[in-house]
């Protein structure tokens, strides 16, 4: 299990330097390094993005860097999304849901290596409410389906779409992915008990409470790490680490 907790432990450490991409770290880590179904993996990575995402989010709420409006607008439909997203999973087999995952990971590499130029002081022209409020929606279902909190989405859609400042929109997207992790773990749960499986809390904490470290470590050394580097290279590792899922789940699909 060694393994395990440096995963833990790399999953709050990116969180900390980059302000997303750690969470999309959980699935893979709880599938191949503890061994858990993948069900069971997606719902537990839900819970535990959303306990490091509350602990990360408190400096940012002391400096007033949320926009709490855009939290309902964008994190109420997001709720909505990934209760929708929980429940399709009904329908979806493991193969499919880490297929998908995989798109999402190559996705994520793509803005790595072509960061977005995002403005970082100066706020926008915001865009109509339900246009926000339909990005939210969208980005819930996504999360609920495959278990991943989707700052690497949330950040450039709330810049760009939303017409946040830089700093606004991280702080504001780390309430907003702790809330629809969490509404995406409920409505997990109704799946997993039409499985027969359960919930490994004490991995969750476990988890939860590593990552909360490597977060405030992450944080920490920010300052010192070139990030654009640092960009790159985690870019490089997401490809290879969807390849391998495509490599474990293309039978399935076949």
């Amino acid at each position: 299990m060694i393994f395990a907790w440096i995963g833990a432990l790399f999953i709050g450490v990116t969180l900390g330097l980059l302000g997303s991409g750690g969470s999309i770290l959980t699935v893979p880590v709880l599938t191949y390094l503890v061994g858990q179904e993948t069900k069971v993996a997606i719902a537990g990575s839900l819970m535990i993005v959303a306990i490091i995402s509350l602990f990360a989010v408190i400096p940012y709420a002391l400096q007033k860097q949320v926009k709490w409006r855009t939290v309902v607008i964008f994190g109420v439909p997001g709720m909505m999304g990934a209760g929708l997203g929980a429940w399709g999973a009904h329908f979806v087999s493991d193969a499919v849901q880490m297929l998908i995952f995989t798109g999402l990971l190559l996705s994520a590499s793509y803005l790595m290596f072509k960061p977005m130029k995002l403005d970082a002081e100066t706020e926008h022209e915001e865009r109509a409410m339900y246009k926000i409020a339909i990005d939210g929606l969208m980005v819930g279902a996504i999360t609920g389906l495959v278990g991943v909190g989707g700052g690497f989405l949330i950040i450039p859609a709330l810049v760009i779409l939303g017409g946040l400042s830089m700093r606004l929109a991280v702080g504001t997207s780390l309430v907003i992915i702790a809330i629809k992790s969490l509404a995406g773990f409920v409505g997990y749960l109704p799946v997993l008990e039409a499985l027969n499986l359960s919930i490994d809390w004490h991995i969750i904490w476990i988890f939860s409470a590593i990552g909360v470290v490597g977060g405030w470590l992450g944080h920490r050394i920010s300052a010192k790490v070139n990030q654009e580097v640092l960009k790159k290279g985690f870019a490089v590792f997401l490809v290879l680490m969807g390849l391998f899922i495509l490599y474990k789940n293309l039978p399935g699909l076949l």
